[in-house]
């Protein structure tokens, strides 16, 4: 299940605007279709998949932990 918030380009500035905390977040392409969801450090994340070119656009949700973010990533797969 896609995560309910609006999509943001997968950039530098928008990585650099994520808190650094956990979370989930989705990847999706240029369309707006999901590439997948995933759970982690949102940052250090996110900062990977820009480099490798894992998705053009990313929206996450923050979590309180990682075993929140972990427990949220099951309601979203």
């Amino acid at each position: 299940m896609s995560l309910r918030k609006p999509w943001k380009p997968l950039t530098k500035a928008v990585v650099r605007s994520v808190p650094d905390r956990y979370g989930v977040y989705e990847l999706g392409d240029g369309d707006g279709n999901s590439l997948g969801v995933d759970a982690g450090p949102l940052q250090d994340d996110l900062k990977e998949a820009l480099a490798y070119g894992d998705g053009a656009q990313v929206r996450w949700q923050v979590a309180t932990s990682r075993e929140h973010a972990e427990s949220m990533l099951e309601d979203h797969r």
